[in-house]
C-alpha cells in the first residue's frame, strides 16, 4: 500500500463535495525542501459560517486541519507538511479544488464512507463528453490496481464515484486504467470539469477494500 498523507484528526467524510474554492495564496513555511506550505483558500459564500480553528475540511480529497479564518473574506488557512505534498496533487498552484467539511454523527451518508487519506495519485488518460454524460478515464499505480474492481467505489479529487471498467495494464504502464461516468451535475459543481489528460489526481480506495486485505493477510498467517 502507498504511503498516505495524515489528516491531524480522525474526521471521516462521505466524498460528496459540499463547495468548489480557490487556492488564492501559497507561502512557504521556510526555506528547504524539508518545509511544508500555508494555503490561502477562498470558500463559497456563508460556506465558513460553521467552520471554526482546528475543524476539519477535505481538499481534493486530502483532509487538512483550518488553522486560521478570514470571515470577512470568506477565506481560511490550512499549513500542509513537505510529506503530504509530495504524495498529493493539486494543493501547490492556485486555481479551483473541491471541499468537503469532516461528516457529523447526524449527517446523511450520501456517498461512501472516506477518511480523506491519499492513497496514490492517478493520471487522466481521457475526458471527454458522451451524449449527456462525460467518460473519465484514469490510471492508476499498480500498488493501488488490486483495489480497484467494477462498480466499486473511488474517490477521486475528494468525489465519491462508482467504477465502470477497470482495465489492467502491462508492461511500462503497469497498473490499471478505470473508467467512470460523470453525470452533467458532478462536472458543474465539482473542479473535475477543469480536469485534461495527464492531469494528477487524489486517489483514495475504497475503505473496505483495506479491511479485505488486512483480513487476507491474517489468514494467511494462521
Amino acid at each position: 500500500m502507498a504511503a498516505r498523507n495524515l489528516c491531524e484528526n480522525s474526521a471521516m467524510f462521505t466524498g460528496i463535495i459540499t463547495g468548489v474554492g480557490r487556492i488564492v495564496a501559497i507561502h512557504s513555511l521556510g526555506s528547504s525542501l524539508d518545509h511544508g506550505k500555508r494555503l490561502t483558500i477562498e470558500a463559497p459564500s456563508d460556506y465558513l459560517d460553521d467552520v471554526g480553528l482546528g475543524d476539519s475540511i477535505a481538499l481534493n480529497g486530502a483532509c487538512m486541519t483550518v488553522t486560521a479564518l478570514d470571515l470577512p473574506r470568506n477565506q481560511f488557512l490550512i499549513e500542509i507538511s513537505a510529506e503530504s505534498l509530495a504524495k498529493t496533487s493539486g494543493l501547490t498552484e492556485p486555481g479551483p479544488i473541491n471541499l468537503e467539511k469532516a461528516l457529523r454523527a447526524n449527517d446523511r451518508l450520501g456517498g461512501h464512507i472516506v477518511a480523506g487519506h491519499v492513497d496514490g495519485i492517478g493520471t487522466v488518460t481521457h475526458f471527454a463528453q458522451v451524449g449527456e454524460s462525460w467518460e473519465l478515464r484514469i490510471r492508476a499505480p499498480r500498488e493501488l490496481a488490486k483495489y480497484l474492481a467494477y462498480k466499486g467505489s473511488i474517490t477521486i479529487n475528494g468525489v465519491s464515484l462508482t467504477v465502470n471498467r477497470v482495465t489492467d495494464l502491462e508492461g511500462s504502464q503497469a497498473g490499471c486504467e478505470i473508467s467512470i461516468n460523470l453525470i452533467s451535475h458532478t462536472v458543474q459543481n465539482t473542479a473535475l470539469g477543469h480536469l485534461r489528460p495527464q492531469s494528477q489526481v487524489n486517489l483514495e480506495i475504497d475503505l473496505i477494500a483495506r479491511y479485505v486485505e488486512r483480513m487476507l493477510q491474517d489468514g494467511k498467517k494462521n
